[in-house]
């Protein structure tokens, strides 16, 4: 299934029907991959602007990479980004972006808050993230959030490209067992349920993957030599949410700022091992 995005920041070209049938495959499976919804030159954009704010240095609390050296864990060197809609216009932009207000207000049925973002570098060598529920870091009640993954260049199952355990969008948050820390950089491991398995998702750049926030999904460690796997994530919630955890700041697709109170238990999306020096 496709909905075609301009290829350039503007007005969306969605058509309805297609939208009608995304929202089924998300309802059915817990997520849905609308192909091209940003253009090329756009994701290129990102990268670079992500590039050049790595370049910058750290930034307390959003990005904070330690020095490289021999064995240093390659996620040590490009850490993920957290939160960088509150540092960088670009990135303000893109979580705020029409075409993706669109999508999820046709798969949630109601007006919707943006929640927090983040963008991965996941060079080569880098660890991936066990499977594991977003919801389970935002605890938003009632119902869930919702995630666009934003494709920012060929993603596959070589470079750790996600993937998503369809059907576990409609059980409830699994409480989970510890992770190899050897392959996922989070501690948190979610096993499929008996008789699901986990589904491959190849991208292209531009691509965006719409998930549930109860889907059981995660990525493998990035096996290429020489690529990386970039992308960008925003976390979103329907208006009627009444609660979710502190860590979490909602916007309006405006950019005006909603005060959610605190709901219990929450933290940042993937609760990293301790540093052990190098890996």
């Amino acid at each position: 299934m496709t909905v075609t995005g301009n290829g350039a920041a503007g007005a969306p070209i969605l058509d309805p029907a297609a939208l009608r049938r995304h929202r089924e495959r998300f309802e059915e499976d817990g997520f849905t991959v609308v192909r091209g919804l940003f253009g090329a030159d756009e994701t290129e954009r990102l990268c670079d602007e992500f590039s050049a704010l790595r370049a910058a240095g750290p930034v307390p609390g959003h990005f904070e990479p330690r020095a490289a050296g021999p064995g240093a864990d390659p996620l040590h060197i490009w850490p993920r980004v957290m939160h960088p809609h509150e540092i960088n216009d670009l990135a303000r932009d893109v979580l705020l972006d029409a075409r993706l207000r669109t999508v999820l207000e046709v798969l949630l049925g109601e007006e919707v808050l943006a929640a927090q973002s983040m963008f991965y570098f996941k060079p080569p060598g880098a660890r991936g993230q066990a499977l594991h529920q977003d919801n389970f870091y935002l605890r938003v009640e009632p119902g869930t959030c919702v995630a666009a993954w934003l494709a920012c260049e060929v993603i596959d199952r070589e470079n750790g490209g996600l993937e998503v355990v369809p059907g576990t969008h409609r059980m409830d948050l699994f409480c989970p067992e510890e992770a190899d820390a050897g392959v996922s950089f989070a501690r948190e491991y979610v096993p499929p349920p008996p008789g699901l398995a986990p589904v491959p998702v190849d991208m292209e750049p531009g691509d965006v993957l719409f998930f549930n926030g109860s889907l059981v999904h995660g990525s493998q460690p990035n096996r290429a030599v020489d690529r990386f796997r970039r992308s960008f994530i925003g976390h979103y919630v329907g208006r009627s949410a009444e609660r979710i955890g502190g860590f979490y700041r909602t916007l309006t697709m405006n950019g005006a700022r909603v005060e959610l109170p605190e709901s219990e238990g929450a933290g940042p999306c993937g609760t990293e091992f301790a540093p052990q020096g190098p890996h």
